[in-house]
């Protein structure tokens, strides 16, 4: 009778470490599926969406020149290029003239 006794203690406590263990292994995979969750942020389309958003933001912030504006920076602009056209023309007709004159080509 001790023996029927001891074999049924003995196999509740394999049932008991058997559910315990299911129990970690339960609880494992569950922190794994808490953790996956934690980290995923949005989704690809509302990524997509945010970045819209912010970029219809940027927009707004952007202060744009007027009209009269515009035409006076275009105005210095084909200014500025006309004087660096005309400085870059005098240097290389007076290396040129330089180059012929060391050469001897000279007229």
């Amino acid at each position: 009778m001790a023996d029927k006794e001891l074999n049924e203690e003995l196999n509740e406590s394999v049932e008991t470490a058997e559910v315990k263990a299911e129990e970690k292994t339960a609880d494992k995979k569950g922190d794994a599926k808490k953790k996956t969750e934690k980290k995923k942020g949005p989704g690809f389309g509302q990524k997509i969406l945010n970045v819209l958003k912010d970029f219809k933001g940027e927009i707004k912030k952007i202060t744009w020149p007027t009209p009269k504006q515009t035409l006076r920076n275009t105005l210095v602009v084909l200014g500025m290029m006309i004087v660096v056209g005309i400085f870059v023309f005098l240097l290389d007709t007076a290396f040129s003239s330089v180059v012929e004159l060391l050469a001897g080509i000279g007229k």
